[in-house]
């Protein structure tokens, strides 16, 4: 396998982590600081920087502290150069699914997401 998926990998694994987590901490340390967060699911932008979304991230019950099962996963990974990739991810916090894709660039010799822009869903609620 290249080496660039196996560090990619990692990185959206620590990913998922932090979101299951709800792990600021953890987030920013695989976030760009100058990244951005945005959604149009519902009809309007939502466009936040990492001052704005790490803390909302913090001040959240985790998915993991309800004892809710881990649903997250790679969809796929592309890549555009040496230094620039897409992955397309999946998971669910709550009633919420979200498809997440996540712009990632190699920055200071690590890998950093500087984009995430995704869908949410709600699931159907139980008669």
């Amino acid at each position: 396998m290249d080496a660039r998926f196996a560090e990619i990998i990692e990185v959206l694994t620590r990913y998922f982590d932090g979101l299951y987590h709800s792990d600021a901490g953890k987030l920013a340390g695989i976030f760009h600081p100058q990244a951005i967060y945005a959604c149009a699911s519902e009809g309007s932008l939502i466009h936040l920087t990492m001052d704005a979304y790490l803390p909302m991230v913090a001040k959240r019950p985790s998915p993991a502290s309800r004892g809710e099962a881990r649903q997250d996963h790679i969809l796929s990974i592309e890549f555009a150069g040496p230094v620039t990739a897409l992955a397309r991810v999946a998971c669910a916090i709550g009633p919420k699914s979200f498809t997440d894709l996540l712009s990632i660039v190699r920055l200071d010799g690590r890998w950093q997401i500087i984009a995430k822009v995704f869908h949410v869903d709600l699931a159907a609620s139980s008669p």
